[in-house]
């Protein structure tokens, strides 16, 4: 059998990634009539779904420049693009319980035509729709996720990057550390990355330890000290120590609910504000419900953020008392809220910019918001690997774990992992057992 492969790609796939339509090198992609019925619902939408339907219809009109797309039109990487409508016998008689006007399956019946007329061929379907997958395993049909974009370390059994390591040095060691308050990286530490957090113990007494930070081949203690906020575990004191070195524009944090990744943050914010590091608080996330959808909210864009806004407001009441100073921010602009779905285009200079349920967005949308930033900003990804509501990510494809991995060994970049939370010994338990 030939290596190459005729691969039915879905709606889900392009929506997801645009340049999808070029990720398949020595490849046949077919695209089902049925995909551009279903782009072209999209196509006015002035979201990134709407900007991924718009970039293939308008890359598939400029390929009938270079031959009929009914035959197949080779592309960069010989990969051929080609449009197909032709259905199986099956898919003129579906089996009982599929409804032949449903787009899943009429791309299932081209997917089954393919096969029955190209018996020498691996045909495979490309989706992010987790049913469509299973409905084709039930028909036949081989079927997988669009992977270009999945964090292979992770997927592979590996842990995502925490941000920090625990290491053992000489006892010596351990008091240089603290008498010139730096500590020169030993080659066998040389596999610490940038930014990445320390905790040294010595090998003779392990009741001796310091914190630290690398930087530029050095270990360095940590400054965490913002109001009067007291950090209560490890993880806190190398969060609050990233969000307040103006030296690292963009840090992520990720944990379990009630580990402090917001409060934390806002904190530093402040704290920012009001030392003019900052001229002002930017706040945005992924509006994506947990249950029923709320449905159209009434009101101008305050209103219809609000319910959104919640966990921040409630964490800025938490910190400081009450809720009125953040209204006060936001009306005279200091806080200033933008909702993702009208960030493009946007610039934000000298702000902290806070992105909350950042494990919600997909890479695409987490780069659109992580290039808004600009000159004299820090930028914070918040979220929790275990809490995905959007369809077709998981804790593999989503931004925040992608941004992560990807970025742990820039300079620029810091990452931690809040492993304890803080909210109630309750909502610890139920953030572990159920």
């Amino acid at each position: 059998m030939s290596t190459r492969k005729i691969l039915v790609v879905d709606t889900s796939v392009l929506l997801h990634d645009m340049q999808s339509v070029h990720s398949f090198p020595g490849n046949d992609v077919v695209l089902p009539l049925v995909v551009l019925e279903e782009l072209d619902r999209f196509k006015e939408r002035q979201d990134l779904l709407g900007s991924s339907a718009r970039y293939v219809n308008r890359y598939l009109d400029q390929l009938r420049k270079c031959g009929h797309l009914h035959d197949g039109v080779g592309v960069p990487g010989d990969q051929t693009i080609r449009i197909e409508n032709e259905m199986s016998p099956l898919g003129r008689q579906m089996p009982t319980g599929l409804d032949i006007s449903k787009g899943d399956n009429q791309l299932i019946a081209v997917a089954l035509g393919l096969k029955e007329r190209n018996p020498e061929a691996l045909v495979k379907v490309i989706t992010k729709d987790i049913n469509l997958r299973v409905k084709c395993d039930a028909l036949g049909l081989i079927a997988e996720d669009y992977y270009r974009d999945h964090v292979r370390s992770v997927k592979e059994g590996r842990q995502m990057y925490s941000g920090h390591a625990n290491i053992e040095i000489s006892d010596h060691d351990i008091d240089a550390f603290y008498s010139r308050k730096e500590l020169e990286v030993a080659p066998w530490m040389e596999e610490l990355l940038p930014n990445q957090f320390v905790c040294a113990t010595s090998d003779l007494d392990p009741k001796k330890s310091f914190l630290a930070i690398h930087k530029n081949g050095k270990l360095l203690p940590l400054n965490y000290k913002c109001n009067s906020i007291t950090a209560r575990s490890k993880e806190q004191k190398f969060a609050l120590h990233a969000l307040l070195d103006p030296e690292i524009p963009l840090v992520s944090l990720s944990g379990l609910a009630g580990s402090g990744k917001t409060f934390l943050t806002l904190c530093a914010a402040m704290h920012g504000f009001s030392d003019k590091t900052y001229k002002r608080i930017v706040i945005t996330r992924s509006i994506e419900p947990v249950g029923k959808d709320l449905g159209f909210l009434p009101g101008d864009i305050n209103d219809k953020m609000a319910p959104w806004l919640s966990p921040i407001v409630d964490n800025f009441r938490q910190a400081f008392g009450e809720s009125t100073f953040f209204e006060m921010m936001r009306s005279r602009g200091d806080i200033d809220v933008a909702p993702l779905s009208f960030i493009r285009g946007r610039t934000f200079a000298d702000a902290f910019i806070i992105v909350d349920e950042a494990q919600n967005t997909t890479i695409h949308e987490l780069k659109t918001i992580v290039t808004r930033t600009g000159k004299g900003s820090k930028i914070v990804l918040l979220g929790d690997t275990d809490q995905i509501d959007t369809p077709y990510i998981d804790s593999y494809s989503n931004g925040l774990t992608i941004s992560v991995e990807k970025l742990k060994t820039s300079s620029l970049t810091c990452h931690v992992t809040l492993e304890r939370g803080e909210r109630s010994e309750l909502a610890t338990l139920a953030g572990q057992m159920l």
